[in-house]
């Protein structure tokens, strides 16, 4: 089993931004390349001048970030998420995956996607695996495709151990970045009346109608929009969640309240302990207040509700 490196190719002047979104999808470090002060950090290192000629000839207009995936974890849905992140962001990119070797490698990281239990009423199963004991778990069908969300990141973790604390029985629920839908689907099995999930990606949107028709759920119940945000969201909701990055949450501050019932609450993820306090200013600034914060492996998870 070998590794899969994910190279995203951005403008040099995003690749600080570009870098952050990357570093969201593992555990470890990235390797970033930028050149736009090759020599300059060249002669403060080195105290040199002389550099090799394929080093001069690099675009120093792009950036490059590098990623590894292990063969335990899916390599497509990081680059889904990477890439979903860079659109929302209007960042320019290209992202390619490279296989150390000629391997099956879309496949291989299924084996080790094995059912396994969040919070304490969900059971995560993914859709090729038959052996499992759920116990009286609520189980959640799954197959994230190319989509993100399988339930395995902190990220998501947090939000469905949230989830499954404030969705009461008839609630609505509207889903921003829903991914492979599996934090609209868990709302559903934890008693909420209806959801909507929005996507900007059309694989995603593709990828969470077929995960909401594996647990029987179809329109009206379960509705998936392929959208930007809220574009094409109408209504009000007793819970919104959002796992995105700080920024987009920063920027979806501003709107969020006129998609909220009385007493609604909003809870984000997929906020990087670094970007608290910008997160925490926004929530200030447009008048929210938390009422928990939870963390995980680094990763933030809020619950707000309007001042």
């Amino acid at each position: 089993m070998d590794w899969t490196e994910i190279v995203i190719t951005v403008p040099a002047q995003d690749i600080d931004k570009a870098g952050d979104i990357a570093h969201m999808t593992v555990p470890y470090g990235i390797y970033i390349e930028d050149y736009r002060t090759l020599e300059q950090e060249t002669m403060e290192i080195a105290h040199i001048d002389l550099i090799d000629e394929e080093l001069l000839n690099k675009d120093r207009s792009k950036g490059l970030v590098h990623i590894y995936i292990s063969p335990q974890e899916n390599p497509n849905e990081a680059a889904s998420f990477i890439k979903e992140r860079l659109c929302s962001e209007n960042i320019e990119h290209n992202i390619t995956l490279n296989a150390c070797k000629n391997e099956d490698w879309e496949n291989n990281w299924k084996q080790f996607f094995k059912p396994f239990p969040v919070g304490k009423k969900l059971f995560i199963r993914p859709t090729w695996e038959d052996e499992f004991d759920a116990g009286d778990r609520k189980i959640l069908h799954i197959e994230p495709g190319l989509a993100f969300g399988t339930g395995g990141h902190n990220t998501t973790r947090l939000c469905l151990e949230t989830l499954e604390d404030y969705v009461n029985p008839q609630c609505t629920v509207l889903d921003i970045g829903c991914g492979s839908g599996i934090l609209s689907i868990a709302s559903l099995l934890f008693g909420a009346q209806s959801t909507v999930g929005v996507d900007i990606d059309k694989y995603a949107v593709r990828t969470a109608i077929e995960n909401g028709e594996a647990n029987n759920f179809n329109e009206p119940q379960y509705k998936i929009l392929c959208g930007n945000l809220t574009d094409k969201v109408s209504g009000k909701f007793d819970v919104v969640v959002a796992n995105i990055v700080a920024d987009i949450i920063v920027l979806f501050c501003e709107s969020v309240a006129q998609f909220m019932n009385d007493n609604a609450v909003f809870i984000t993820s997929g906020i990087i302990d670094t970007r608290e306090d910008d997160v925490l200013q926004a929530f200030d600034k447009f008048g929210f207040e938390v009422l928990e914060r939870r963390e995980d492996g680094g990763w933030l998870c809020f619950v707000t509700k309007l001042k």
